[in-house]
């Protein structure tokens, strides 16, 4: 992809870009949940955002990727694989995992996640179901388990 795309740390608590975090989790409750204990950081290409990621620290070794997005207008041009890729170069310091949950059904998250160097390593059953209020499908199917993967940095 041509052009300057950069990463940004959000300094400012206020004004998070939940039309971006809303493509990566499905209710804003769910989002601040854990967005006012992670660090966030904006993804921009020509100075227009385009992506978020929120960290959150689990421990002194593991550090989880809470929400990660890119607009549907800029998908499938390599930002989401440039995203982990300046995450795991960020954590590598200061963490020995980098862990990610995505939904049972998410076919595209879970190749995605692979492809970047992620394993499979534990189902958090019902998560889906205890988590919300509302029932989730994503590829015609309900989402019930969360898919844990982790990425030793």
């Amino acid at each position: 992809m041509s052009g300057n795309v950069e990463v940004i740390f959000k300094t400012d608590k206020s004004n998070y870009p939940y039309d971006l975090l809303l493509l990566a989790d499905e209710t804003r409750d769910a989002i601040d949940k854990y967005l006012f204990d992670s660090t966030v950081y904006l993804i921009k290409y020509n100075s227009i955002e385009i992506g978020v990621f929120c960290l959150y620290e689990i421990n002194q070794d593991i550090i989880e990727l809470k929400n990660i997005a890119i607009s549907q207008s800029c998908r499938n041009k390599g930002l989401g694989s440039f995203a982990i890729q300046y995450i795991k170069n960020l954590c590598k310091a200061h963490y020995k995992e980098l862990i990610v949950g995505t939904g049972d059904s998410g076919i595209q998250q879970i190749n995605f996640y692979e492809k970047n160097g992620f394993e499979k390593y534990s189902i958090h059953k019902n998560f889906f179901i205890e988590n919300y209020a509302d029932p989730i499908f994503e590829n015609r199917k309900q989402l019930i388990d969360m898919v844990m993967l982790r990425c030793r940095l």
